[in-house]
């Protein structure tokens, strides 16, 4: 199976100058947990997540006007649609991400996320592997007494 057949088409972008307060209102008004920042000619540059505006910005009292590049990740890690899903998630794995943005000609034209490919049959263990390698490792201790 190809990324370009289980990859989400429906892309958020925003400029990297926007703040962090324009990139949340984008997650709010499209229903989203993501923004790709992309530069004047559409490459992408960032990667935002409703997660890294809570841990960086708001967990940290920073003001909601900062540039939303200071929070995003940074190289962008991609995927082309023509790429096997097999390959997209050792990406996944290798980068510690759950998350790839599909890149064609140097444009943005979707995002495949873990969820993508769970729903769509991704071995269990391939899940798992991408889960543990994206989460931090204080996730997978024994907790308690």
């Amino acid at each position: 199976m190809l990324i370009g057949e289980v990859m989400t088409e429906a892309v958020v972008t925003a400029s990297p100058d926007a703040s962090v307060h324009e990139v949340a209102g984008l997650m709010r008004e499209h229903n989203v947990g993501s923004v790709v920042l992309v530069s004047g000619d559409g490459r992408p540059v960032g990667f935002i997540t409703d997660r890294d505006i809570v841990l960086s910005v708001v967990a940290q009292a920073r003001p909601h006007t900062e540039r939303a590049a200071e929070h995003a990740s940074s190289p962008v890690i991609r995927a082309e649609p023509d790429m096997e899903v097999e390959e997209a998630t050792q990406r996944m794995v290798r980068h510690g991400v759950r998350r790839l943005v599909v890149v064609s000609g140097g444009s943005v034209v979707g995002v495949v996320t873990l969820d993508d490919l769970s729903s769509r049959g991704l071995e269990p263990e391939l899940a798992s592997r991408v889960t543990r390698a994206a989460l931090p490792e204080y996730f997978f201790h024994a907790r308690g007494g």
